[in-house]
């Protein structure tokens, strides 16, 4: 869904300068996260090997919630609660597919764990919060102007993603609070086109909480959600004019090793045209596993060729890094 460009400019003004005024939230359960990435970890050329964003402390037992890409690789985690003092914290948990990431600090930070809303409930144009910690922009307002599916470069697709205006450019991890001070998304990216109508109007993507119920309970106990899990290439794509092309193929992924090259246009999966970005996602994805072979058809150098990629995971991707599940 997704609304007007005057009606989105319109409410985003209403929601910074505060009207109507909603609740204040729990801003002592906001903190701040300061996290150093593993020697040598390949996720550093893209996230950095020092990195910085907010988490949301969600439970009394010192569990927070972050966007997942600030934890990748983490070789530690430092949390700075709204008391201003350190806290050292761990990994437990960390989901592809949603893009949630879990930390738990030990001891907990003294706070009042936040309440989690119903993002499935907000209505477009409406008036919301947005909290980073104190060092990144603090709390501002923001609007609600567009819900849809994002797909993203990097193997990534969400359905009702949340898209806020005006824009926060620290946002990463940082919380959207609902009129009654309840958590219903966390912040993953800055986009240039909040309302996907081919014009300027910049804002956040955040990730709906309700994605990330059903399957609190299993990525916090065992550090990733059930089930086989997600195929993984290991490459970032562009849709361009239609075409689905690879725009970057990641050093000793399952992509590389069966010889995927950047400028490849991928036109199928296992026999199956595709239609763009979202169609490649869900025809990869739907009777693919972790270790399975899946063929890729595409186009090089005016020629198709059929490609048979053994599809792995990302987690076992990563450098060696503490999982603390369960901690």
């Amino acid at each position: 869904m997704s609304t007007s460009l005057f009606a989105a400019a319109m409410a985003a003004w209403r929601a910074t300068n505060g009207i109507p005024a909603p609740a204040s939230p729990p801003l002592d359960a906001v903190v701040k996260l300061s996290i150093r990435a593993v020697e040598g970890a390949r996720t550093a050329d893209s996230l950095g090997s020092e990195r910085e964003g907010t988490g949301i402390v969600i439970d009394d037992q010192g569990l927070i919630l972050t966007i997942g890409y600030l934890v990748l690789e983490a070789a530690s985690v430092l949390v700075i609660g709204g008391d201003n003092k350190p806290y050292p914290a761990t990994v437990v948990g960390f989901d592809h597919a949603t893009g949630f990431g879990l930390l738990r600090a030990r001891p907990a930070p003294p706070c009042e764990p936040v309440e989690l809303g119903d993002s499935d409930a907000l209505e477009l144009l409406q008036g919301l919060v947005v909290a980073g910690h104190a060092g990144a922009g603090g709390v501002t307002g923001a609007a609600l102007v567009s819900r849809r599916r994002f797909t993203g470069w990097w193997e990534y697709m969400i359905d009702e993603a949340l898209f806020t205006a005006p824009p926060r450019y620290e946002h990463s991890g940082a919380a959207l609070f609902d009129d009654e001070g309840r958590l219903v998304g966390i912040a993953s990216l800055w986009v240039s086109d909040a309302l996907n109508e081919g014009v300027a109007f910049p804002g956040n993507m955040f990730v709906p909480i309700n994605l990330l119920k059903p399957l609190l309970p299993e990525l916090a106990r065992r550090g990733r959600r059930g089930g086989t899990g997600r195929p993984w290439l290991g490459l970032n794509s562009e849709q361009v004019e239609g075409h689905v092309v690879i725009s970057r193929v990641l050093p000793g992924s399952p992509a590389e090793q069966a010889g995927l090259q950047r400028g490849d246009v991928i036109l199928g999966v296992g026999g199956d045209s595709i239609g763009g970005q979202s169609d490649f996602y869900e025809r990869l994805w739907r009777n693919t596993g972790p270790g399975e072979d899946v063929t890729l058809h595409i186009v090089r150098d005016k020629a198709v060729k059929h490609i048979i990629v053994q599809a792995g995971d990302r987690l076992d991707y990563l450098r060696p890094w503490k999982l603390a599940a369960g901690g």
